[in-house]
């Protein structure tokens, strides 16, 4: 196994100019993450440099068998923590041979919203918290938990600390550590109300990169969460009952609400989200009604709320908020699995260019 290690450690630079590049991309369910190598003749730094490639759209359900190729654009370009070096890893969205973007490429549309002349003067900022649950492997039952069984109530391990309150920390700071190694904006991370549920933060974030972050950092949870043999679920109640869910809370501002009187922005901006909640509901990812019930700090998902540090309502403003006139708010309602070009184009969309 040290011989192993030795060669996935090797440093290229000492004997080639060739990096590899990871092109990553999004399948056909909208939450599976693909990705395969190829070798570029040297470091490559803007995305536009990097030549476009295919791949077989029937084996992932974006294309029939038939006519398959799908293409790939390169659109974000991070250091790769697993290969190191001028290695990279590529975040790409799919099209197909004639310059049609598919059907499941959200992050097209997300890219025209945000290009949007009213959009770009807002300089929309993001901060999403993206919750997980970790599973073991043979068993698809959460990581520290009796096989079969439960643990005590929650209580003790939001930010729990010790052997019987936190699973899987090696994880969550290897994944910390990677994120900053590769160019994620990751802001922190910490252990969920859940016992083997974990949250990360990547923020703040401007307009189109905050999907693109998104989606890179859970790639490299995918991939460690792989090399430690642990499944990683996005799902919104992966354990029913009792126990909280997973979301993706997303905080939001524009340069109008970070200015003074920015409170009044604030306000008209949940007025607009309130009259669009269906429409949001719908986006904001799939089995969303097991998560919003109403009870463990969720709001119910027919119903529209918002409070100052309230965290039973679809949207939250924070205490700093009120007191300085200005800042950002929170909406609660994504769940964990949403598509994060979704939920950010959305937000800007209805807050900044729908009118009522």
């Amino acid at each position: 196994m040290s011989l192993l290690n030795d060669l996935i450690n090797l440093d290229l630079s000492d004997t080639t100019e060739k990096i590899i590049a990871e092109y990553i991309w999004i399948g056909g369910s909208g939450m599976d993450l693909r990705s395969k190598a190829r070798t570029l003749p040297g470091p490559v730094s803007d995305p536009s440099k990097l030549p476009k490639w295919n791949y077989d759209g029937s084996s992932t359900n974006q294309a029939p068998g038939d006519d398959s190729e799908v293409i790939l654009y390169p659109q974000a370009i991070f250091k790769d923590p697993f290969r190191k070096g001028n290695n990279i890893l590529v975040m790409c969205d799919a099209y197909t041979p004639a310059g049609e973007p598919i059907p499941t490429n959200k992050r097209f549309n997300a890219a025209k919203i945000f290009s949007h002349p009213d959009v770009v003067a807002e300089e929309p900022w993001y901060g999403i918290e993206q919750e997980y649950t970790l599973l073991q492997k043979d068993t698809k039952w959460p990581l520290g938990w009796p096989v079969g069984g439960f643990p005590g109530p929650q209580g003790p391990y939001y930010c729990g600390v010790g052997a019987d309150k936190s699973f899987g920390r090696d994880i969550v700071d290897s994944h910390y550590k990677a994120c900053l190694y590769a160019g994620v904006n990751i802001s922190g991370i910490n252990g969920e109300v859940m016992p083997g549920q974990w949250e990360f933060q990547v923020g703040p974030t401007v307009g189109i990169s905050s999907g693109d972050q998104i989606w890179i950092a859970r790639y490299i949870l995918e991939r460690i969460t792989e090399i430690a043999g642990v499944v990683l679920s996005f799902d919104p109640k992966p354990i029913p009952g009792d126990w909280n869910g997973a979301g993706a809370h997303t905080n939001y501002s524009t340069k109008s609400m970070r200015n003074d009187g920015g409170i009044d922005v604030i306000k008209k901006a949940i007025e607009k989200l309130g009259l669009r909640h269906k429409e949001h509901i719908a986006a904001y990812g799939e089995g969303n009604e097991r998560r919003l019930t109403g009870r463990h700090e969720t709001a119910d998902i027919n119903t529209f709320s918002w409070g100052v540090a309230n965290r039973g309502a679809s949207i939250r403003v924070g205490r700093d908020t009120e007191k300085d006139g200005k800042g950002y708010f929170e909406d609660r309602r994504p769940a964990s699995n949403m598509d994060p070009y979704v939920v950010t184009s959305m937000i800007a969309e209805t807050t900044i260019l729908w009118k009522p």
